[in-house]
């Protein structure tokens, strides 16, 4: 049971992980696969991959050896193909579009030697690895560019030939250097290839597929032929991959945790129609942007309790009153909820607080705000647009509206004040400045107009 850390976005400090690694070990994870990205130390000519609050050589070496401490496998992610490198000019020329930067161009062997590169630097950091997951997920565009149409053009060549010819090159490349690891790959590119294609292109002997899907209607039947089928072809083991958050909305602020807990129950059954020896684990995964141009989706301390409740159906087989209580215990919340979002009590888990803060103003911020300025009569009748604009308004009015203006702009003030101290040990500066971006400054700023435009008035 692999908890997949997405830190593309909002990236946790290692000290906050630190806290939480003995809480995910608690609540039944076996290990972490950890989608680096950019914030992984590269070194040499990939220096300039890294955020500007990319881990240390340091601090990822404390946090894998924290990880092994909890008897946690790390599984590092590579999220092949490379948006967060072919985004920099310097590697632009291996685009296999010119103009986007979604697909490597697999006929450079500029592109294997960066691939290569890549791995060797991972690996370097990393001990005793039984598996590394090679991602290959989503390569659209992948035959779009002028090298990859021309060898389309050739005989028996195919789209399906080309992306499998990729996946191999870049699996071989690291089988070659590290034959006792185990490449993983995102089975979606490979679901709809033939089982002859598939088993005559030599990928079954060399990765291990991770079906994904995060819905609460998973075709239960349909998977367990992909599995069968996958077998066929020569696939030793599969994985499968559930979401615990990160897969109801791009711009999902809460955690619906009925919808996660109920895509677990799907995957429970998948496995119990499957056959025992084929099913290598599965990942929890926790996307923090739906790709690395997307905007934020909800923080990792506020999907924590949809995290503990599908470890814990996964752990338990299913999910019942007594693995609710283990639950509550564990996080030391009350109440758990799981068919509403959560109601704002506190839990002492790491970073409950700013699960507290969070649902209090994804709730009510924008609708206290909308209440002032729509629906108070004084607003829209004695102030309104027009009134606000030429700074007109009777005196009266403004001692029936100005004293709930500055009341709700204090409020949420301190509110947000209190959720910048929440996330400052958890989160560096630049995910606290872009969650508040995206979530508080349009209405607190709409907040502070209407105030500065009263005292005008």
């Amino acid at each position: 049971r692999l908890v997949h850390l997405d830190l593309k976005g909002a990236a946790p400090r290692a000290q906050y992980l630190e806290q939480l690694l003995p809480l995910l070990r608690a609540l039944g994870a076996t290990g972490l696969l950890l989608e680096y990205e950019d914030t992984f130390p590269y070194t040499g000519p990939l220096e300039l991959l890294q955020a500007p609050h990319a881990y240390s050589p340091e601090e990822l070496q404390a946090l894998l050896s924290w990880a092994r401490a909890q008897g946690l496998d790390v599984v590092p992610l590579l999220p092949f193909p490379l948006q967060f490198v072919l985004k920099h000019r310097q590697f632009a020329h291996l685009r296999e579009v010119k103009e986007l930067p979604n697909a490597l161009n697999p006929h450079k062997e500029e592109s294997l030697a960066l691939v290569k590169a890549m791995i060797d630097q991972v690996m370097a950091l990393h001990e005793d690895l039984q598996w590394f997951h090679i991602g290959c997920d989503e390569v659209y565009y992948l035959g779009e560019g002028e090298e990859s149409k021309q060898w389309l053009q050739q005989q028996n060549n195919t789209p399906e030939k080309l992306c499998l010819s990729h996946i191999k090159a870049v699996a071989t490349c690291l089988a070659w250097s590290y034959p006792m690891v185990t490449p993983i790959v995102w089975d979606d590119m490979l679901r709809g290839i033939s089982e002859e294609t598939l088993a005559e292109s030599g990928v079954p002997q060399l990765v291990q597929p991770m079906i994904w899907d995060y819905a609460t209607d998973i075709n239960v039947e349909g998977k367990v032929q992909l599995i069968e089928k996958y077998r066929r072809c020569g696939f030793s083991k599969v994985w499968f991959a559930s979401a615990f958050k990160g897969a109801t909305g791009a711009n999902q602020s809460l955690t619906l945790i009925g919808h996660h807990l109920r895509n677990q129950l799907e995957w429970l059954q998948v496995a119990q129609r499957s056959p025992a020896d084929v099913l290598e684990g599965i990942a929890l995964t926790g996307w923090q942007r739906y790709d690395h141009f997307a905007v934020l989706c909800e923080l990792l301390p506020v999907a924590i309790p949809s995290l503990a409740v599908c470890l814990q159906a996964l752990k338990n087989g299913g999910y019942s009153e007594k693995v609710k209580e283990n639950v509550e215990n564990l996080l030391g919340m009350p109440n758990l909820e799981i068919e509403t979002f959560m109601s704002p009590s506190l839990g002492t888990f790491p970073g409950s607080n700013v699960l507290t803060l969070v649902t209090q103003i994804s709730f009510h911020l924008k609708s206290s705000v909308d209440e002032l300025l729509e629906r108070n009569r004084y607003s829209t009748g004695w102030f309104s647009p027009y009134h606000r604009k030429r700074k007109i308004i009777h005196p009266i009015i403004v001692h029936h509206l100005q004293p709930d203006a500055v009341r709700l702009f204090s409020k949420w003030n301190a509110v947000v004040q209190d959720l910048q101290a929440a996330m400052e040990p958890v989160f560096h500066s630049c995910a606290i400045e872009e969650w508040m971006e995206e979530n508080v400054h349009p209405h607190l700023q709409k907040l502070q107009e209407v105030v500065d435009d009263l005292d005008e008035a």
